[in-house]
């Protein structure tokens, strides 16, 4: 496969050759039913954590720029596209695992140059292939995912089918890579194995509902080597001017592959919100089970949108985790701003197993859009009950891309 993705870099890098300009953003048409799309993507920002364990505070300025492109012939495209993170202010651990060379907390964004993306595909309506480094995210993300958040994207060495048959939905992964976000001078740039990603859906009426199966066989991380089958169900009731948003999931998880540990646990959640003048309100439960043996475990996820900004449980604690938590949130067009965002999380944080209090959780942000650039302001705040220790982080955040 790393032949196809160096053969397919060079059949991209002669196409962007041909000059071409347009309005950002606009596929460029060069011949008959061939078009050029080139991409750019820039993100600056400042990141600091105060943990109560740690000797400094960590301070990270860093910029991400993703640039490439596609050209498209009928329903067949090639796409190219690579990625850098430069670090201004280097004040933070950016290797995981931990090296004990950097007395800072762990900011995620090492710098790196890499290949992000290179991927051929046929697609129409919905239904076809692609083969390459690619981008996959699946359902919200809980399971499969770009760990978007981070500056250096997750991405996969696969070739995925796709169909859409009326309301049925089909989706089927092999890849035997995981590109991870920890950079290309990293031990842990990539973790290879056999990895199976089977997702069917249909979406009937006010119901959109979900079957997978994902299994990962590690060559190493072998902890991590797991089967994983499930359904997500999601609901739009209307009631009067008010709509409610119910979702509801359960999963079962066990050893696979060369896991040196027998265990099966359980994975649910459940989730009520809605939009009332405005302002959207949600509350749910998540819990990631344990046997008591080991935990259910998410290693292909987007992590961070899940169980606190503050990221600290990105690898489910052995005796699993509770969390019970609510949101409220708000998105409003102004004048001279493309819209406004607004929210405001809280988490309380629990074992699944033990009966162990973690600890509670605040998390907000403040977003707009001035122009092309998206601007973004958030902070989280970790509150320990013997879990980890007190940890608040702060993220202020510009992005411009086409």
């Amino acid at each position: 496969m790393k032949i196809a993705f160096s053969l397919l870099a060079a059949t991209a890098t002669v196409a962007f050759a041909t000059p071409a300009f347009a309005k950002d953003g606009d596929p460029v048409e060069i011949a008959d039913d061939v078009t050029l799309d080139l991409t750019l993507d820039a993100r600056l920002r400042y990141e600091t954590v105060d943990q109560a364990s740690a000797v400094n505070d960590a301070e990270a300025l860093t910029l991400r720029l993703r640039f490439g492109g596609s050209i498209k012939v009928s329903n067949f495209s090639v796409l190219a596209e690579a990625e850098t993170t430069r670090a201004f202010q280097s004040d933070y651990n950016d290797t995981l695992p931990f090296n004990g060379l950097e007395p800072f907390p762990i900011v995620a964004d090492p710098e790196s140059f890499e290949l992000n993306r290179a991927q051929v595909s046929w697609m129409k309506d919905g239904t076809g292939v692609t083969i390459g480094r690619q981008r996959i995210i699946l359902d919200n993300a809980r399971f499969v995912g770009n760990v978007g958040w981070r500056q250096n994207e997750q991405t996969f060495d696969a070739v995925r089918g796709q169909a859409k048959i009326g309301p049925v939905t089909l989706d089927a992964t092999y890849s035997d890579s995981q590109r991870t976000i920890f950079g290309a001078d990293s031990p842990n740039e990539h973790f290879d194995g056999d990895i199976v990603l089977l997702n069917a859906g249909a979406k009937v009426d006010i119901l959109d509902i979900k079957a997978f199966a994902y299994l990962i066989d590690y060559d190493t991380r072998l902890a991590f080597s797991s089967q994983t089958y499930g359904v997500l169900a999601k609901a739009a009731i209307p009631i009067g001017s008010f709509k409610l948003n119910a979702t509801a999931s359960y999963a079962s998880q066990s050893d696979y592959g060369a896991n040196p540990v027998s265990y099966t646990t359980d994975y649910f959640n459940a989730e009520l919100g809605g939009t009332l003048a405005g302002i959207t309100l949600g509350a749910g439960y998540e819990e990631l089970g344990s046997d008591g043996v080991a935990s259910f475990q998410t290693p292909l996820a987007t992590l961070h949108a899940f169980n606190g900004w503050a990221d600290l449980f990105l690898t489910t604690p052995a005796a699993g985790l509770r969390d019970y938590y609510a949101k409220a949130g708000t998105a409003v067009k102004v004048k001279g701003l493309t819209v406004f965002n607004a929210a405001v999380v809280y988490h309380q944080f629990d074992s699944a197993f033990g009966g162990l209090d973690y600890g509670s959780e605040w998390d907000a942000s403040f977003g707009f859009k001035v122009g092309p650039v998206a601007l973004l302001a958030k902070y989280a705040d970790f509150n320990s009950s013997g879990f980890a220790s007190d940890t608040q982080k702060f993220w202020l955040q510009a992005e411009y891309s086409f």
